[in-house]
């Protein structure tokens, strides 16, 4: 057991199923008390119902009030986990304004409004922990997905500036940033997932396995795919070979298609 979440208020966004519900699960096994937040009110209910823990259905952005009334007056945890991924062609460029316009929503600006409306009090008692499910695209990027790209790097640099500006007052940051995991959103990217992400493609449980190993050791960035360390390495020291390498793999992703 992880002492540190032990009887812990948490929030877990997009927890209907995939990433989301294996965190639930993990939360509560160690102990926490776990609100259940999706936009489908059946699945969060019914992971709620399966862990002991309290459904919040709706909007991630709109949860925190709620949430914090069901669990007393006070969230320890919150995992900002609901995201959306959009396949937008082998040119990249076919998606449309409404299309942007929901990445950078749910996956950057939900997490802003949580820490806004979440780091007032953390700051007070000197504690708390947000949690934000990234993406190695965070790290890297995805072929034929830009809107998804360009907004979980948005992800991962808010994660990052919360870690450095406030880790001396107490508040705890992890990012997530797995590969292919096997959800509905790794069926969902088609033929490049199917290129690039299944063969190495994890259960959502060993994300939640890399996020409590991180917890244990206080680290910010979680990587459930070690490799993907390399290769973010490769990128920051030689981007022109790295970018080679990924056109390679679009020239590849588009003979196939």
């Amino acid at each position: 057991m992880v002492e540190a979440v032990q009887g812990a208020g948490v929030v877990v966004t997009g927890a209907g199923g995939g990433i989301g519900a294996a965190l639930a699960r993990r939360f509560a096994a160690e102990g926490a008390r776990v609100v259940v937040n999706d936009l489908d009110g059946d699945r969060a209910r019914a992971v709620a119902d399966e862990i002991g823990g309290i459904a919040v259905p709706g909007d991630a952005s709109a949860v925190i009030v709620p949430a914090r009334e069901a669990l007393g007056g006070t969230v320890d945890v919150y995992c900002a986990n609901a995201g959306v991924g959009f396949q937008d062609g082998a040119e990249g460029l076919s998606a449309d304004e409404t299309s942007w316009a929901t990445s950078w929503d749910v996956n950057v600006m939900a997490h802003v409004r949580a820490a806004q409306e979440l780091l007032p009090a953390w700051l007070e008692r000197g504690s708390g922990r947000f949690v934000s499910t990234v993406s190695a695209a965070g790290l890297l990027t995805m072929i034929g997905a830009p809107s998804y790209s360009v907004t979980k790097h948005g992800a991962y640099a808010f994660a990052e500036w919360l870690s450095l500006t406030y880790r001396h007052r107490g508040v705890k940051v992890h990012a997530i940033c797995p590969q292919g995991v096997r959800t509905d959103m790794l069926t969902a990217s088609g033929s490049a997932g199917e290129l690039v992400l299944q063969s190495t493609a994890i259960d959502p449980s060993d994300v939640a396995d890399a996020l409590f190993k991180g917890i244990e050791e206080d680290r910010f960035l979680i990587l459930p795919h070690p490799f993907v360390a390399e290769f973010y390495q490769a990128r920051a020291t030689d981007p022109e070979h790295w970018l080679e390498n990924m056109n390679r793999v679009q020239q590849k992703w588009e003979d196939v298609r």
